[in-house]
């Protein structure tokens, strides 16, 4: 009977090498950095905003580096009233995945907590949007950087400006500049709420 030997160049990687690996993907080669802006207005919204957070750091190549506060917002672009008002924030994260594939992820996160795209404006268990991806200006339809929105939005400039008071918005110039021409009108800090960053 001919025994078999087992190739001697495969053998099981110890947990050790494992953790190397996922160390080293932990602190991402040339990462770059990405604003992305979070916002629920059915179900638990505070809890779906962290799973949200929780959900993105779980991404390989990717790393939440900051969390901003809490804002309640009204609605956008429908009638006062005819839904319930919004929790928002943003977070800033290091990436090595390009935006196409950090698009990806955003879809299937919103999928995980049952995003429905039944129509523009419509309420949402959760909304995640890439608001601008390192200085990358693009005006491709499937993914437009930064969002051609964000200028114009008191709910992603507040926090924003909270977690990096320097952020630029590409193409539109300062943040905090941007925050001080539209105002903050029905957007309001919440104070008493609080997401975590992953651990």
């Amino acid at each position: 009977m001919k025994t078999t030997h087992s190739d001697p160049t495969v053998q099981p990687v110890p947990a050790a090498v494992v953790e190397q690996v996922d160390a080293a993907d932990v602190t991402l080669s040339n990462p770059k950095w990405a604003v992305i802006a979070l916002g629920a207005n059915l179900g638990n919204r505070l809890e779906t905003l962290q799973g949200a957070v929780d959900a993105l750091e779980d991404t390989p190549g990717l790393r939440v580096k900051a969390v901003s506060g809490v804002y309640e917002t009204e609605p956008w672009g429908v009638e006062p009233g005819s839904q319930p008002s919004y929790l928002n924030a943003v977070a800033l994260v290091k990436t090595t995945l390009p935006p196409s594939s950090l698009l990806e992820r955003a879809h299937a996160v919103e999928e995980a907590f049952h995003r429905v795209r039944e129509e523009r404006w419509g309420a949402r268990t959760i909304d995640v949007d890439i608001v601008a991806y390192a200085d990358v200006v693009s005006d491709d339809p499937v993914l437009t950087l930064p969002h051609p929105r964000a200028h114009q939005r008191a709910f992603v400039l507040a926090p924003w400006h909270d977690v990096d008071p320097a952020a630029q918005l590409p193409g539109r110039g300062t943040v905090a500049d941007l925050l001080a021409a539209i105002g903050h009108e029905g957007v309001v800090p919440r104070t008493d709420l609080e997401l975590r960053l992953p651990e």
